[in-house]
């Protein structure tokens, strides 16, 4: 999918949006794999695996994060 920029996702920095983590140099695509993808105002924002489990229940509810 493209980016209003003309990237693609893949080209984006993977950073949760909820502490701030990154994967390890080099496991970019298996951290794919097992974060949390979604929509916030129009733009793409990943949950590592650890926050996601944290507030599973909020996610799945669609709570704002706001409220995480």
């Amino acid at each position: 999918m493209d980016t209003p920029d003309g990237s693609t996702e893949h080209d984006q920095p993977l950073v949760c949006a909820s502490c701030g983590a990154s994967p390890p140099p080099g496991q970019e695509a298996a951290a794919r794999l097992s974060w949390s993808r979604g929509s916030e105002r129009g733009r793409t924002t990943w949950t590592c695996d650890r926050c996601s489990r944290a507030n599973l229940r909020s996610i799945e509810g669609k709570l704002d994060p706001a409220w995480w």
